[in-house]
């Protein structure tokens, strides 16, 4: 449906048709295509990682640790995105450590390259614990009997790693990975507040141009469309993952 004067008419696929030409909607497809690509690959390993360490190289407070990984999950995004912007602005934090071994200042949010690893430092700073709290319950379904047969066999610990541990988390780390594109595709607050898109567009995601066209120049409909394109690749991704990364049976 689409207004024109106060008078409701019937739209059609038009919203459609200007999607497939819309090039700042395959710009910000491609933005959040980049953070799924790199982002949720690092973030997911890093999961793994210490979901590992806590279940089996951490006996003393582990559940302080994995209380303190899962705390970023809680913070509120809009006050840590201040945070970020704050360390990393021009005289933020982390310019003035760079400048102590003479390297920078690096203008973190204004260029491209830089402003896009900000955003997905923040992303992955605040869900790899909560994607750790997940593959940690998946570590502990494992029974300790393929651990101790295999050492028995003479199976070492990187043997265990990837012929039982990897194998048996599969669907685990497959909904963990799911939820991440979910996440990715809708990611808006951190690229808003950080950023707003800049510069030139290189950091606007599918979320923030849904904002825009919805709130800013209140194009309802077309900010609909772009919700039901979401839909769709998000749907392809998962299918794509579940068909490539589940068990093969």
């Amino acid at each position: 449906m689409k207004q024109n004067r106060g008078v409701l008419t019937f739209a059609g696929i038009e919203n459609y048709k200007r999607l497939f030409t819309d090039q700042y909607f395959f710009i910000s497809l491609k933005n959040s295509l980049i953070y799924l690509i790199i982002q949720v690959p690092i973030m997911t390993i890093l999961s793994i990682l210490l979901a590992i360490i806590l279940h089996r190289g951490i006996t003393k407070l582990k559940s302080m640790y994995r209380t303190a990984f899962f705390v970023p999950f809680i913070v509120e995004s809009v006050a840590y995105s201040l945070i970020f912007v704050l360390l990393f602005q021009e005289r933020g934090v982390v310019n003035f450590l760079f400048s102590i071994f003479n390297i920078g200042p690096i203008m973190w949010l204004t260029q491209t390259w830089p402003a896009r690893i900000v955003i997905m430092l923040i992303i992955t700073w605040r869900w790899t614990g909560y994607n750790m709290v997940i593959i940690l319950a998946g570590l502990q379904t494992i029974p300790e009997d393929y651990y101790e047969a295999s050492r028995i066999d003479g199976a070492n610990a990187f043997q265990q790693f990837f012929y039982i541990t990897i194998p048996m988390l599969k669907p685990v780390i497959l909904f963990s990975t799911i939820l991440s594109t979910i996440g990715t595709l809708n990611l808006f607050t951190e690229a808003y507040l950080l950023t707003n898109g800049g510069p030139n567009n290189s950091t606007i995601t599918l979320g923030l141009y849904i904002y825009r066209q919805a709130f800013q120049s209140l194009n309802l409909t077309y900010a609909a469309t772009i919700s039901v394109a979401i839909l769709v690749i998000v749907g392809v991704l998962s299918r794509l993952q579940m068909k490539f990364g589940g068990n093969n049976k």
